[in-house]
């Protein structure tokens, strides 16, 4: 599009520049990943998920309560971590342990990603707040403050995802009605 549409791009002198800068970038990506990789791996075969589900059911004895605990979890791996090394590495470790609390796949995934979203935008490791600074040139404490009501209408809307199930299980069991 930027080569043929726009015209802001000329094939033969910045196609060369575009590639060469998309593969270092997506090969810092695939490191990230394969260590993300590694390490999930080493946890299922460390039988890591089962001694967490034995784990939380000993202690947690409330599906609610599990909720807003694997919420706060959730927080700080979004604060941490970015989505996709986030995904590769939790997800193995809490469906068994939602599965036991009888939490719906697809409210879990849904759950999961509204929280990870969260957390990038969560001072003080908040990656989308860095970003923002970056990108408009303003102090990190100034676009922080800035996100700040948004945030909170972020937080309410993923208490209200956890808690009330039927907004994002709703639809499939209409669907799946015959």
């Amino acid at each position: 599009m930027q080569c043929f549409v726009l015209g802001d791009l000329s094939v033969r002198r910045d196609l060369p520049r575009v590639l060469a800068e998309t593969v270092v970038l997506v090969g810092g990506v695939l490191v990230i990943l394969a260590a993300a990789m590694g390490l999930s791996s080493y946890m299922v075969d460390a039988q890591v998920p089962a001694h967490l589900v034995a784990w939380t059911q000993g202690h947690i004895h409330s599906p609610w309560v599990f909720l807003l605990a694997l919420n706060l979890f959730l927080l700080v791996v979004g604060c941490l971590m970015d989505i996709f090394s986030a995904t590769v590495v939790v997800v193995p470790l809490i469906i068994p342990i939602a599965a036991a609390f009888g939490i719906n796949p697809v409210h879990l995934g849904i759950i999961f990603v509204a929280n990870l979203e969260l957390g990038y935008l969560t001072p003080p490791v908040g990656l989308n707040l860095f970003l923002a600074s970056c990108r408009f040139g303003r102090p990190v404490l100034e676009v922080t403050r800035a996100s700040m009501p948004m945030l909170l209408i972020l937080a309410f809307g993923v208490l209200v995802i956890t808690y009330v199930p039927w907004l994002t299980t709703g639809l499939l069991a209409l669907l799946e009605r015959p």
